[in-house]
């Protein structure tokens, strides 16, 4: 399970659109968690602004003695640091320091950037690259929504991760350089929201007025995967894990049986080419208010 990454949104708020059972217990998310490194996910990747996710995956790995067995990812807190300034050591050294008390590690894999215009601030990068030489992180990235951010940082010298939207529906940067330039400068990537928060799991008759026009994109893929005997879900899963380019697929759950299913699928090893290929073919150009949930309209 090496290119899996428990993404943990869930863990800290309500979240997503196909979300019907709510944030999970403390003792759910333990269960989780304790059957995802079980069974070889050896990354979590969370952030200051999940709610009580920090706080929740600190208290299993002191309950569970994991400080040094588990690869976490987290990220600054957005709208923190002033972007003109050029002084925004303390705050970040500070964010960091805050994130590593509530998980009970000492030392981060990973700390992104959650705002991608922060990368632009020479002063962040600084001090990113500071926090890194001091042993508080390993690795410093950005997590990017646009396709020009995700070129700027991938283009950059100084980073080591970027995490990106990518999905069935959301091909963009296949349609540019992105994944041969982070290949060169050995940028590894993080690929999210192969479910878009959830949208692609629903049913077309719950989908909301706001986007009604999702549902023919939806009718598409419903087609294609019922040639493969394949689910929509397994699909979305699939096809961001099995894109070479993508190094860790970054997934979430709600409960412990989609975590079982998501696993049991990976491990099944289907033979994806064929179903990728159509799905590659048929949806290269789907509208940004659908694939990006804050430009859905309310």
């Amino acid at each position: 399970m090496g290119k899996l990454c428990l993404g943990t949104a869930q863990f800290g708020f309500n979240y997503g659109i196909n979300n019907k059972t709510g944030q999970p217990s403390k003792q759910n998310v333990f269960e989780m968690l304790d059957y995802a490194i079980e069974n070889g996910i050896e990354y979590l990747d969370t952030a200051t602004a999940y709610g009580e996710a920090e706080e929740i995956i600190g208290e299993y790995i002191e309950k569970r003695n994991l400080n040094k067995k588990i690869n976490i990812i987290s990220k600054l807190k957005p709208n923190t640091i002033n972007e003109i300034s050029n002084d925004n050591r303390n705050i970040i050294r500070d964010q960091i320091k805050g994130s590593l008390k509530r998980l009970n590690v000492d030392v981060l894999d990973g700390y992104l950037l959650h705002t991608p215009t922060n990368f632009y601030n020479e002063s962040t990068i600084e001090e990113l690259l500071q926090c890194k030489k001091d042993g508080l992180v390993k690795n410093i990235g950005v997590s990017i929504y646009e396709v020009e951010h995700a070129l700027d940082v991938v283009s950059c010298q100084k980073i080591d991760y970027i995490q990106i939207p990518y999905s069935v529906f959301d091909q963009r940067l296949n349609n540019t350089n992105f994944f041969e330039i982070a290949k060169k400068n050995n940028i590894e990537v993080f690929a999210r929201s192969a479910f878009i928060q959830g949208l692609i799991l629903m049913d077309n008759n719950a989908i909301p007025h706001n986007l009604e026009i999702a549902k023919k994109y939806l009718e598409t893929f419903d087609e294609i995967v019922k040639c493969y005997n394949i689910s929509r879900g397994e699909a979305a899963m699939l096809f961001s894990y099995n894109n070479s380019n993508i190094d860790y697929l970054v997934f979430g759950v709600d409960n412990l049986e989609q975590l079982k299913q998501n696993i049991d699928l990976i491990n099944a090893k289907i033979n994806f080419k064929e179903c990728m290929n159509q799905l590659l073919a048929n949806f290269k150009n789907v509208e940004k208010n659908i694939i990006i949930p804050s430009l859905w309209a309310k």
